[in-house]
């Protein structure tokens, strides 16, 4: 994934911000986490400490690590089929590939990162937390592990509006899977921004927009894009207009 693509992941190191214990949602974390909330627990540690120190989560970030980054991506775990492989592209700091993995212990996950420090980061907190049977990380974009790698979900959060995401993401499913994206408010407006990509694509289902995790307003939007059966066409090259596919005997002449 080309750095600074999309939306960054990073934010500028000022001070580090700590989190009070009182500030942790025990009850949600232990009903999501279940026997693995120590586990939650040990790498939201990962993402304050090493994660602030290295770059990869704003140090404003951390009072909120809970609702806004661990949360927020194990609530994806709630439109996963059961036993499920998972790639998560552009994972950054583990974002959401770690949190679901914890949450989900049958699913199967690959985290795909382009960027040494974050990769070298991933690999540290997928051996602290012993989750090396489970998860595995590749380094890379994910143009990069197109044909090397493939599965029934691909995750991601905060990469690149849907436009461009589409491109990157939908080679790496297979046949009846699905990319699930988190996005915010503007999940409708980016769907119809990047409607004409993926109807180049050969994608004939529409985008569906879901609402997971609690109804608080600490919940996710997703956005799930079914990859269908069909042949999957090339994307519109970076910076080339979509074309939208002509009606029979509309528009063709002139």
């Amino acid at each position: 994934m080309p750095e600074g693509g999309g939306v960054s992941r990073e934010t500028p190191p000022p001070s580090v911000v700590s989190e009070s214990s009182s500030e942790v949602p025990t009850e949600a974390v232990s009903r999501v986490f279940g026997d693995r909330a120590d586990r939650a627990a040990a790498y939201r540690e990962l993402l304050a400490t090493a994660g602030v120190e290295r770059g990869l989560i704003g140090p404003r970030e951390v009072p909120r690590l809970w609702d806004r980054h661990i949360l927020n991506c194990a609530y994806l775990s709630e439109v996963i089929d059961e036993g499920s492989s998972v790639i998560d592209i552009g994972s950054g700091a583990g974002l959401p590939g770690i949190p679901l993995a914890l949450a989900r212990p049958d699913l199967h996950i690959r985290l795909v990162e382009p960027l040494e420090r974050r990769y070298t980061f991933l690999r540290e907190a997928i051996a602290e937390l012993d989750l090396r049977d489970q998860v595995a990380v590749a380094r890379g974009r994910a143009e990069d592990v197109r044909g090397e790698f493939s599965a029934a979900v691909v995750t991601a959060r905060a990469v690149a509006p849907l436009k461009t995401l589409y491109g990157w993401a939908l080679p790496l499913v297979v046949t009846g899977g699905h990319l699930i994206a988190i996005k915010g408010r503007s999940a409708s407006e980016e769907i119809a921004a990047a409607a004409a990509t993926l109807q180049q694509m050969g994608i004939t289902t529409a985008p569906e927009v879901l609402s997971v995790g609690p109804d608080d307003g600490t919940g996710t939007t997703v956005v799930r894009v079914a990859r269908g059966h069909g042949r999957l066409r090339a994307a519109p090259a970076p910076g080339a207009p979509a074309v939208a596919k002509r009606r029979p005997g509309k528009g063709n002449r002139r």
